[in-house]
């Protein structure tokens, strides 16, 4: 057995006289034990089997010979060690330093359809080999074709221009046809995209594909645009690619009149509908208490039906579960909102079961495509253990699962990493599953320099954990490292994950390699957080 393409395994053996089939059976976590996973005709002598590879971190694998008089068993082999050349390896067309390629992500449905952001890069036109610009953004989207992963296209917003930072945040539909890209430091004033007057309002772009081409369908600015609002920070879609969220965590009235500019950080969510090729904005969102420096947007997630949107507020103040409880400092919090026709209406407010100052309850966000199941990072969360009343840690983090029954949410469980550690930062990322039993969670400050999470050398080199779900309860099932682990590279700043549970796209913004392309040369380290992507 050995590594072939990305998330494949390749069988080889001698084809044995008088053998009229082969069967390869499947260990997948060494202890569950064997089972059928392909039926191979006599002559066959190799076989290449696509897996997803945190399952199969301890996988084995027994070839059987059979014939008239039975079936003879081969020695297992073991995946144990091998993995890392089976791990997708991302860079842009036109990597440079500092550009931060994988900052944000998104995936089609089906796993074929990868776009990665990279908020920092240069280029002022549409030129990827122009460097004349600084923070203008970029977004590159990638496409699979059996075991085959291609740069298909390189986008640029339509007026771009220096700090506008396009790519900061992500949408995809299911079908990978419609894509929405956050550009949360434009500086239009307006809806005239040419306007510079403003700072930092920022806008979102729409993009539609076509045969081989990927099209501007919008450019969307918030009906109160105003500076420093930082419209674009974050982004939901709905499956069918009709209706998308738009957060602008800096907005600031402290109330639901959009004109209202009295406040600071309070933020807003912004609701978008799409009618043959216009869109209109259907919804302005405020928390039921806007207060200053909530950050209410600062994450989003939305069911597939573009029906039940949870919305973070990762600054919120609330010690308790009463939303007029102003007494801590940077708790956090998350809304739920439904929609009823075109009208949208607070569901809940979810605090974590153990709320404490700077956790950051709400920095990120991911639901199941029926929205009923709900993960909620706190990556500012200071347990050291998995007791969420201890307090010894900093930044370790945590995730926080909530289900709903009817309108009712309910805490299910609360997440740690199997070694928790100061400065972590578990629970910067989400990606859940569409049946909600699969979620992977980034832990971009970890500091493990190996595949032992025991390993404290590596600082910030970052660190990917998958949970599946049975019944009610939660079990980490991998613990995931890039192919070349490197300090500073932060893998696990992005995720994203297909519906089946089957690809994991996982950013590292500070990857410092000046490869191009797919499958290029990790262990260089000559363009400082150039960033790169890494499929499993």
């Amino acid at each position: 057995m050995s590594p072939t393409a990305i998330k494949t395994l390749r069988f080889n053996w001698a084809d044995g006289p008088g053998e009229t089939e082969y069967r390869l059976l499947e260990n997948p976590d060494g202890t569950s034990g064997y089972i059928q996973v392909a039926a191979l005709p006599a002559d066959t002598t190799q076989h290449d089997l696509e897996v997803f590879l945190p399952e199969r971190l301890n996988a084995s694998y027994i070839l059987q010979a059979c014939n008239s008089a039975g079936c003879a068993d081969s020695a297992a082999v073991h995946v144990a060690g091998q993995v890392a050349p089976a791990i997708g390896y991302v860079k842009a067309s036109n990597t440079d330093q500092g550009d931060r390629f994988g900052t944000s992500l998104a995936l089609s449905a089906d796993g074929q359809t990868l776009a990665i952001g990279a908020p920092s890069e240069r280029s002022a036109s549409t030129n990827p080999l122009d460097n004349n610009g600084s923070d203008n953004g970029a977004v590159y989207l990638f496409t699979r074709s059996g075991d085959a992963w291609q740069q298909r296209a390189y986008i640029k917003a339509s007026n771009t221009d220096q700090g506008d930072r396009f790519g900061t945040s992500l949408a995809l539909s299911a079908d990978g046809q419609t894509l929405a890209i956050g550009a949360d430091s434009e500086d239009s004033a307006s809806t005239n995209p040419l306007d510079n007057s403003g700072w930092d309002n920022g806008a979102v772009y729409v993009f539609t594909h076509s045969g081989d081409a990927w099209q501007q369908q919008a450019y969307l600015k918030a009906s109160n645009t105003d500076q420093s609002d930082r419209f674009g920070t974050s982004l939901a879609l709905s499956a069918d690619g009709q209706t998308l969220a738009i957060g602008a965590p800096r907005e600031r009235s402290t109330s639901t009149n959009p004109l209202d500019d009295s406040g600071w950080d309070n933020g807003a969510v912004y609701l978008f509908t799409r009618s043959g090729d216009a869109w209109q904005q259907q919804a302005y969102l405020k928390a039921s208490v806007p207060d200053q420096n909530d950050r209410f947007g600062a994450s989003l997630a939305l069911s597939a039906d573009g029906q039940t949107l949870a919305i973070g507020a990762d600054g919120d103040d609330g010690a308790s579960t009463d939303p007029l409880d102003d007494s801590g400092s940077g708790n956090g919090a998350v809304y739920v909102f439904t929609r009823s026709g075109v009208a949208w209406q607070q569901q809940a407010y979810l605090k974590a079961s153990v709320t404490d100052q700077h956790d950051r309850f709400g920095t990120s966000l991911t639901l199941s495509a029926d929205g009923q199941t709900l993960a909620i990072g706190a990556d500012g969360e200071n347990s050291a253990n998995t007791d969420p009343l201890d307090n010894r840690g900093s930044d370790n983090g945590a995730v926080y699962i909530f289900t709903r029954s009817g309108e009712a949410w309910q805490q299910r469980a609360y997440l740690k990493a199997s070694v928790t550690d100061q400065h972590d930062r578990f629970g910067t990322s989400l990606a859940l599953s569409a049946d909600g039993q699969t979620l992977a969670i980034g832990a971009d400050g970890e500091n493990s320099a190996s595949t032992d999470p025991l390993d404290n050398s590596g600082p910030e080199s970052g660190a990917v954990y998958v949970f599946t779900r049975s019944g009610e309860a939660w079990q980490q099932q991998a613990y995931l490292k890039a192919s070349v682990i490197d300090q500073n590279d932060r893998f696990g700043i992005s995720l994203a994950l297909s519906a089946d549970g089957q690809t994991l796209a996982i950013g590292a913004d500070q990857e410092s390699s000046a490869a191009t392309g797919i499958g290029g040369n990790p262990s260089d380290n000559s363009k400082s957080a150039s960033g790169a992507v890494y499929l499993f």
